[in-house]
């Protein structure tokens, strides 16, 4: 098939070392226009990688018929809006994660997304993660031969460290000041609550999303019980997901890696997957499983893509579903429940 013409907006940390360097290395498609509001940074990024156009306004670039697919990474509460405007003209998004501050603003974007031609696909790379693909696939033998016995309890712990696991590329920088954002909350939250909110939501959508794709659940997930410090940051959330009782750490600690692995408990074992940290590439998730019953033993299995970024698996992903038709593995309707179960979490935390 012919290469797509994609469209990127934004050129932050994210952009400059993930994202552009991903859409711009892939055989899938060509990016096309680039659209930054600081003009000095988008025209080094755009130099740096070859990008044909330039924009300082992304509804220029939205006019343009020649692109099939945008792709968007920018601040919360404007790649939303973004977002939304791009699915507006019919064609596939893909964003960053969250997908929004709040369940308001989400359901806006998952409205746009029902434009004929749109398709909204939001930035979970750990369902793209070989390793992780891997241990979901080994829970759904077990639990359809029962040779583990019952599912009866999940497990995510999330204290954090170092994400970039090293990284030290040089990115572009600007002598303009980046346009001041104005994140606005549920209308429930207090203000004094609202950079932690964003500071939760931003990280542990990842792991409400990930415990929810191990379970194949959808939007069956509930908060029943929360216990987080004053601060709103360390502690505990028990869930119930697709029936099966799951818990939520959440914390922060000095740590050389990444300290984030989640626990699939069944009766007689468990499946168990550690992730690396966020920006390492070529590496996935270990993946370990535990065989209780009468006879013991641990298998440590590996992905036949061993040697493989999370980050640039989810971009292949997204172009390979837009010419294939297929759905997306992290779409705009189930990132959704992400943000209403924070917003659950943080409702039951302020009263």
């Amino acid at each position: 098939m012919s290469k797509l013409q994609l469209g990127y907006v934004g050129c932050g940390f994210m952009a400059q070392n993930v994202h552009l360097p991903n859409f711009t290395q892939t055989k899938l498609c060509d990016v096309r226009g680039l659209v930054e509001v600081r003009p000095d940074l988008g025209e080094k990024v755009q130099a740096k990688f070859g990008i044909p156009h330039f924009y300082t306004d992304y509804q220029a670039m939205a006019r343009d018929d020649a692109y099939d697919a945008f792709a968007v990474s920018a601040g919360f509460m404007t790649q939303g809006q973004i977002a939304r405007d791009l699915l507006r003209t019919g064609r596939p998004v893909f964003m960053e994660k969250p997908m929004a501050v709040t369940v308001r603003q989400a359901a806006a974007i998952v409205e746009a997304a029902q434009t004929p031609g749109a398709r909204l696909m939001v930035g979970y790379m750990k369902r793209y993660d070989a390793g992780n693909q891997l241990a979901r696939s080994r829970v759904r033998e077990f639990q359809a031969s029962g040779r583990l016995g019952e599912l009866f309890y999940v497990r995510s712990h999330g204290f954090c460290g170092d994400w970039v696991g090293g990284m030290d590329t040089e990115i572009e920088t600007s002598t303009i000041p980046m346009p001041q954002e104005k994140i606005e909350g549920p209308e429930w939250l207090p203000s004094s609550c609202l950079r932690t909110y964003v500071n939760y939501l931003q990280q542990y959508v990842h792991n409400l999303n990930l415990m929810r794709y191990f379970l194949d659940a959808g939007d069956d997930a509930q908060v029943k019980t929360v216990d987080l410090d004053k601060g709103g940051w360390m502690g505990v959330v028990a869930l119930e997901i697709k029936g099966v009782r799951a818990l939520l750490e959440s914390g922060s600690m000095h740590h050389y890696r990444w300290d984030e692995h989640t626990q699939l408990y069944f009766r007689d074992g468990w499946v168990h997957t550690w992730a690396p940290p966020l920006l390492h590439e070529n590496l996935a998730a270990e993946v370990e499983i535990y065989y209780g019953g009468e006879n013991h033993a641990y298998e440590r299995p590996l992905p036949d893509d061993r040697w493989t970024w999370s980050y640039r698996r989810e971009i292949e992903g997204f172009l390979q579903s837009i010419q294939s038709g297929t759905e997306f593995l992290s779409p705009g309707e189930d990132a959704y429940t992400d943000v209403r179960l924070v917003e659950d979490i943080f409702r039951q935390h302020v009263t």
